[in-house]
């Protein structure tokens, strides 16, 4: 059974994003122009990125078919799938895989 969507839920995690897009925005733009500052600021994010896909995203990974249908189906209706590194891509289709078989 597909989880309600709750707007109050999804308004708040909204302006949440916005607000943390904003801020490293602001930072980005108050250190235009020093490259060093910036690839820091890039490091940053990757870091941020990998601790979350390998870390608390990672736990929520499909367990069941009707888990996986709609993991699909949101990643679908939502406009695609964040940039994951090649091999983090190939370690999630292997759990995929897994997923399956063991179904």
């Amino acid at each position: 059974m597909e989880k309600p969507v709750d707007e109050a839920k999804e308004q708040q995690l909204q302006a949440e994003w916005e607000a943390i897009a904003q801020q490293i925005h602001d930072v980005a733009e108050s250190h235009r122009g020093d490259g060093a500052a910036l690839l820091g600021l890039l490091r940053v994010l990757e870091s941020l990125h990998r601790e979350i896909c390998n870390g608390v995203f990672q736990e929520t990974l499909p367990k069941t078919r009707h888990e996986l249908y709609s993991l699909l189906k949101d990643i679908e209706a939502e406009g695609g799938w964040p940039y994951i590194g090649r091999m983090r891509l190939r370690h999630f289709l292997s759990y995929l895989e897994e997923v399956e078989d063991g179904s």
